[in-house]
């Protein structure tokens, strides 16, 4: 006899919920049907483990068909299957007590329903206009039952003939969904969420090449691995397994540095396995690498809420039936044992990390180049990562040589600590274009970093707040002495109009280059030093590093690059060139320097008699004469600069001096270039 009836809640708006709340979400109804399908299966076997079920259990497989003709798919299933009691239980009557308070509630919160009150499989009415259940119990004598709702709160429930236990949940997709009767598209969801369930999946049959095209053949398809390798114990898997399994789930990726076989009952339930791939750059394509299981069913691989941001860098997968998810089964909610989950992954890597740094030092090593960025971004990211890694966390210098923090602390101690007691870490981040200052620096005894990664700039900084008393300088930051400052600092031995001269006729040479300032500097560096070289403000440069990551930090981007234009006054070729400046401009200077010094007496003097008094109470005269002596002392200083920029272009050792200095700094380039290379023959004739 059929049975009519409404499904136990007081108000008709349960489907129009889950349609318009999870509509954008509607493939995870082939999964929640899957899902129920392979739990029903299960709970069989357990039955007749326990002997409360003695007859033949059969083939145990879950089957996805579809029919084009009918617009239906079907799932089916030999499991417990269901009376029409426990249809009217589970199916008619919301697993929750007053409907009324549940929908009020919840009905614009899509996600906190579904799965969260045991309705995974109402999600078929997200693709479906109407769903029926054809199911038989594995209880003796049991009526098979069909159950039918058009996707209204209205049901019928009528007896019917079914040779086998189990159920069938069959689905008429609707006008708006037909994709889900395209087996590829069904055949790519199953691959998605059901490839590793633990009872064989049945869709379509094997195909064969026969008479030059695919054709069926009598043997099952099934799309999923019922033992995947993080369901066995680490004494069960080979190296081999482990890589073979990673190729699996990342198909053309390079094979993995290690990886972390996680596995522990208690306080929560967690299997996984973790591999640490190779990362060069590009830290956000790397990210969401980590696929999430619940009892072998795929959730997300979006999993920051699982684990800490750093380690979405790693790729694998995680399987926890304690992490709490919603209905859908798409988002996870936070709680306790999600801190804890997250706590406890952070510890075993660090872990695993200790462990193959202690027992295979030269394998570790080999490794560091791909590892640096992930364990760089994980100390920058979480304190208690940092605590862990620092005893293993190595520093490359431009020898190839790798130190641990506190064996690289002891290495430099001795000579890299300046006259204040500051440890200073010298850096390059690259060794062929900062060859020169690597020489120089070497020359000196001194050991120099290689700090050539997307995150070294961070990473700098946060070793500065870490290690006491140490600062790092970049190599070619300034000259080696000032680099490491061991006494004070020798006076200059040019006189303050020398410098004034000298400025003038080593920036008049300087080529315009796009956002660059250049500030000349002399310095006493001995005679085998270079005779100019170019340096660059570490703070500043630091800075621009660091906003090239960082949108926060663009403003610093968007200033010019500060640089030091160096001259080594010791050198003789930098002496030759003071020297003829002065013989072949210093009678014409004299005059000029005179009038502008007299010029500025005047201007000091006319402004300290003006600055107690308010505008309106300075006379025009006094007002015209600090103009006209301001005026005659630009027009003097002008007629200086012409002097030593005419003197500077036409003596051809000065520009070759400040162009070797840039093209040491790969800053010379175009005409610039082309002149210094036409100048470089003339001068060798």
């Amino acid at each position: 006899m059929t049975q009519k009836g409404t499904i136990g809640v007081t108000t008709d708006n349960i489907f129009p919920v889950i349609k318009k709340f999870l509509y954008s979400d509607h493939e995870i109804f082939l999964r929640e049907l899957v899902s129920n399908a392979v739990d029903a299966t299960q709970k069989m076997k357990t039955l007749s483990s326990f002997g409360d079920f003695k007859g033949e259990l059969g083939e145990m497989n879950v089957t996805v068909k579809i029919d084009k003709t009918a617009g239906t798919l079907t799932v089916s299933d030999r499991g417990v299957g269901m009376t029409e009691e426990e249809i009217n239980k589970y199916i008619n009557q919301i697993a929750f007590s007053g409907a009324e308070e549940f929908l009020k509630k919840y009905k614009n919160d899509a996600n906190t329903i579904i799965g969260h009150f045991g309705l995974g499989f109402y999600s078929a009415f997200m693709v479906a206009k109407k769903v029926e259940i054809h199911t038989r119990s594995y209880a003796e004598n049991a009526q098979a039952v069909m159950w039918s709702c058009d996707g209204s709160p209205a049901y019928e429930m009528t007896p019917i003939e079914k040779d086998s236990r189990g159920t069938d949940v069959v689905l008429y997709i609707d006008d708006d969904n037909k994709e889900f009767l395209e087996p590829e598209r069904v055949a790519a969801l199953l691959q998605k969420y059901c490839r590793f369930l633990p009872i064989p999946v049945v869709f379509g049959k094997e195909q064969e090449w026969k008479d030059g095209k695919y054709v069926d053949t009598d043997k099952d398809r099934i799309i999923n691995d019922t033992a995947p390798a993080w369901t066995k114990k680490p004494t069960e898997l080979t190296d081999e397994d482990y890589k073979k399994f990673y190729s699996e789930l990342f198909p053309a990726s390079d094979e993995p540095l290690f990886w972390i076989h996680l596995n522990v009952d208690y306080p929560f339930k967690l299997t996984g396995i973790l591999y640490f791939p190779r990362i060069k750059s590009n830290l956000d394509l790397n990210r969401n690498k980590i696929q999430l299981y619940c009892n072998q069913v795929f959730v997300t691989d979006s999993v920051e809420g699982i684990v800490p941001e750093f380690l979405t860098l790693l790729k694998g997968v995680i399987d926890s039936p304690d992490i709490p998810l919603n209905v859908s089964r798409s988002y996870l909610q936070s709680d306790s044992n999600v801190k804890k989950i997250s706590s406890y992954i952070t510890k075993k890597v660090a872990e695993r990390l200790q462990e193959i740094f202690n027992n295979d030092r030269k394998l570790f090593e080999s490794k560091w180049d791909d590892l640096k960025l992930f364990m760089e971004y994980g100390m920058l990211s979480d304190e208690k990562f940092y605590e862990r890694a620092q005893n293993f966390a190595l520093l490359k210098d431009t020898e190839n040589s790798y130190y641990t923090f506190e064996e690289y602390k002891k290495l430099i101690e001795s000579n890299q600590t300046d006259k204040d007691g500051n440890l200073i870490y010298l850096y390059a981040t690259d060794r062929e274009a900062q060859y020169n200052y690597l020489e120089a620096a070497t020359s000196k005894g001194y050991d120099v970093l290689l700090m050539n990664g997307q995150l070294d700039p961070h990473f700098i900084g946060l070793l500065e707040q870490k290690f006491t008393k140490s600062r790092f300088v970049r190599v070619d930051s300034d000259v080696i002495d000032n680099l490491i400052r061991k006494d004070d600092k020798e006076k200059n031995t040019l006189t303050a109009t020398q410098i004034n001269r000298m400025s003038t006729v080593f920036r008049s040479q300087i080529p315009s280059l796009e956002k660059a300032e250049f500030i000349v500097v002399f310095e006493s560096m001995g005679e085998t030093s270079n005779p100019v070289m170019i340096t660059q403000n570490e703070f500043m440069r630091r800075m621009k590093d660091m906003a090239a990551m960082q949108p926060g930090m663009s403003f610093y981007a968007e200033m010019p690059n500060s640089y030091n234009l160096i001259v080594n006054i010791d050198h003789p070729v930098v002496k030759k060139v003071i020297d003829q400046t002065e013989s072949v401009c210093g009678a014409e200077l004299k005059p000029l320097e005179e009038a502008i010094a007299s010029s500025k007496e005047t201007i000091s003097q006319l402004r300290s008699a003006q600055k107690d008094k308010k505008p309106e109470e300075i006379s025009q005269e006094d007002k015209d004469k600090l103009a006209s002596a301001e005026k005659q002392e630009q027009e003097s200083e002008q007629k200086e600069n012409a002097v030593l920029t005419d003197f500077a272009t036409q003596n051809s050792s000065i520009r070759q001096l400040v162009d070797l200095a840039l093209l040491s700094n790969n800053m010379l380039k175009g005409e610039a270039l082309s002149n210094f290379i036409k100048r470089s023959v003339e001068l060798m004739k």
